[in-house]
């Protein structure tokens, strides 16, 4: 992703004119590398996001809560020893550098004002957050570097702070306009002119540098004007949040429009940097903090959904095989009708079939070493025990089908978690349904702790009723089953696996935007997402049921009506109340 210094320049200067003055009032350190401070800015309360993630570091103000641990790390102490009730004073970056200097006035041990630092080194796998005292030592770190592993630049607790290293590119907001034109016009014609912008400049991002040249004409008169155009736009602060899309879906983002694509790519704008990144980043790191936290029962269950599949197959083909029984009972029938002229030793009985609607023969083969007698009652057991097979292999493929669908049902609920507590639900799940080892635990004094249930996703429709959404089948049998009144609306894709949706109508006849919304919600969250036309079925609650010993988030309805709906994406969002 571009996430280039000029990026970060318009970042800056938006945090810049939201936050200078505001007071830190909690901090938490959610993930290993991801920091959010809330503050309170003017009449506002806002959070700010600072992540050191190799991926994708940034940072933006978020309207996305995250779920804290129960315990916070010994860096989050840090901070909020000193950075509670800090004031910020200004956002400062080093020109052309993916750096953020966030400077706070806070009281020390002694009551006195003084100035501490966090810095947010946004480069790669060495992006980092740094905590600095007034005098710019360094107070603590993500990510500690010591003189073997960096040798010219070591980064730990009491050393006095030092930018990174230089890369010896030019700044293209230092020159001259005359200066930048000539070094542009001194390159050949012929040159790669976007590789040599990315060569010669420091802080312009590979798509960036493509633009300059599509923009450009290829010439170099044109590369010289559209470089020094995009100087002054920096110089101006003249930005636009511009998100890239390829078929409806983000693929890359920027701070200006971007034309080289044509009209396959279609750019969406938004008001601001921080709702753009948000947007953005919401699915991508929810799916990366679901796959680093829940990997090893994501594994578990994917390997013994991979079993189960392939034993439906094989019993598939045996019931196949079951079904072709009659041939055996025929055959049987056909040696007892020609005993007469059959003898010891036989080994193929060539004879009419009399079950073929054209009578014509049919080679029975026998084993020479049966009498005719037996080789009949060969056919005849032969037939009983396909018989039997097929009624066990029904039993059982109706049981593995029903263990298949349930686990196709965890993984989709998988991508729903939006937290660890979503995720030690179905890990819980899992362990009490036999698919992962309970896992042996020491209770403390106390005794045992209480469960703690995640919720549901929480939406309001357009005309405020309640909507709540289950995010995996424990949680859909608790909603369903338990807290939803008996006269709500439960909402649920027809045939496919998805959440269990109910839409509180406290007893009254719902309105059809509403009931409409809620079905959108259930198309959006299920397998159907990216269709275009999702059935969805809606019953009262009281037409729901569970049969006895089923698994979790397993219901039956009978009663019910069906309405067709698009997924939207979009409609998920700004319904949105509250998270877990």
């Amino acid at each position: 992703m571009p996430f280039d210094a000029i990026f970060m320049t318009a970042l800056a200067e938006e945090l810049r004119n939201t936050l200078t003055g505001g007071k830190v009032d909690k901090l938490y350190q959610p993930a290993k590398e991801e920091v959010i401070l809330h503050m309170r800015a003017g009449k506002e309360n806002v959070r700010l996001l600072l992540t050191a993630s190799p991926a994708h570091p940034r940072a933006q103000l978020t309207a996305i809560p995250r779920e804290n641990p129960e315990t916070p790390p010994m860096f989050c102490m840090l901070l909020r020893k000193y950075f509670s009730g800090a004031r910020l004073l200004d956002v400062a970056q080093p020109s052309m550098e993916r750096l953020l200097d966030f400077r706070f006035e806070t009281l020390d041990e002694l009551g006195d004002r003084v100035e501490r630092r966090l810095i947010l080194e946004c480069i790669g796998r060495k992006s980092n957050l740094i905590m600095l005292d007034g005098a710019g030592r360094i107070t603590d770190c993500l990510r500690r570097a010591d003189g073997d592993l960096s040798a010219r630049r070591p980064v730990m607790p009491g050393l006095y702070y030092q930018l990174p290293e230089p890369t010896g590119k030019l700044d293209p907001t230092a020159l001259p306009p005359d200066e930048l034109t000539a070094l542009v016009l001194s390159q050949a014609p012929e040159a790669d002119h976007d590789k040599w912008l990315l060569d010669t400049f420091s802080g312009i991002s590979p798509l960036i540098a493509r633009e300059l040249e599509f923009q450009g004409g290829g010439a170099r008169e044109g590369l010289a004007k559209r470089l020094n155009e995009l100087v002054e736009r920096i110089e101006k602060r003249d930005f636009t949040p511009t998100v890239l899309l390829r078929e409806g879906k983000p693929f890359d983002f920027t701070f200006q429009a971007v034309v080289q694509y044509g009209p396959e790519v279609e750019l969406k704008r938004y008001p601001t940097f921080s709702a753009l990144l948000d947007d953005f980043y919401e699915q991508k790191e929810a799916q990366e903090r679901v796959r680093q936290r829940g990997q090893d029962f994501i594994r578990s269950v994917t390997q013994a959904r991979n079993r189960t599949a392939k034993k439906i197959a094989n019993q598939e083909a045996d019931l196949q095989r079951a079904g072709d029984r009659d041939r055996l009972r025929e055959y049987g029938d056909i040696i007892t009708t020609n005993f007469y002229q059959m003898s010891r030793g036989q080994s193929v009985l060539r004879a009419q079939n009399y079950y073929d609607p054209e009578a014509g023969e049919v080679d029975i083969p026998l084993d020479p070493l049966l009498t005719p007698q037996q080789n009949a009652a060969r056919y005849y057991r032969d037939y009983k025990k396909a018989q039997k097979a097929e009624e066990m292999l029904t039993l059982q493929l109706e049981k593995n089908r029903a263990e298949l669908d349930y686990l196709d049902s965890v993984l989709q609920n998988i991508r729903l978690s939006e937290g660890d507590r979503d995720l030690q639900e179905i890990r819980q799940e899992l362990m009490d349904n036999g698919y992962l080892k309970q896992q042996k635990k020491k209770l403390a004094a106390k005794g045992k702790q209480k469960t703690v249930h995640s919720k549901p996703m929480e939406f309001r429709s357009t005309a405020g009723l309640p909507i709540l959404v289950g995010k995996n089948n424990t949680q859909n049998d608790r909603l369903t089953l338990k807290d939803a009144d008996k006269r709500d609306l439960w909402l649920h894709v027809q045939k496919l696996h998805g959440s269990h949706v109910i839409l509180k109508t406290g007893g009254t006849e719902p309105d059809e935007r509403s009931l409409t919304e809620a079905a959108m919600l259930a198309a959006w969250f299920s397998q159907g997402a990216e269709s275009g036309q999702v059935p969805v079925d809606y019953t009262p609650v009281r037409y729901v049921k569970k049969p006895a010993g089923a698994k979790p988030g397993y219901v039956i309805y009978n009663t019910y009506q069906t309405m067709y709906v698009t997924p939207d994406g979009e409609l998920a969002k700004r319904l949105r109340t509250g998270r877990s």
